[in-house]
């Protein structure tokens, strides 16, 4: 019988099998990263945020996992418009964060 629901299948991350050296090589060249404290308030500003799925504490939780394709399909939903860079209350250059993961995630180069 189909009750309206489904089982989910499991989002469990072995982090023992995550390769984490491009997040490491991004923090070596934007340290503010390491500083977010993931309040939101850069995601709640967001314009492209109310039409297309962008969250840059998000993005930064992806690249801690591992999950490198999808923190760079989720910047390039960026419009750079700079409001998260005016609400963020440890003043992270959060534009620059966001060039920084298309940067470092945009080539396919091994880092």
């Amino acid at each position: 019988m189909n009750f309206g629901f489904s089982i989910s299948p499991s989002s469990h991350i072995m982090m023992d099998d995550v390769s984490r050296k491009r997040f490491d090589a991004l923090k070596k060249t934007e340290p503010d990263i390491a500083i977010c404290m993931s309040c939101g308030s850069c995601t709640a500003t967001c314009t492209a945020g109310a039409n297309a799925e962008v969250s840059l504490r998000r993005m930064i939780l992806m690249l801690q996992r591992g999950k490198d394709d999808e923190a760079l399909a989720m910047a390039s939903r960026c419009l750079l418009c700079g409001k998260c860079y005016l609400v963020c209350p440890r003043g992270i250059n959060t534009r620059h964060v966001l060039l920084s993961i298309s940067k470092c995630l945009g080539h396919d180069e091994d880092i």
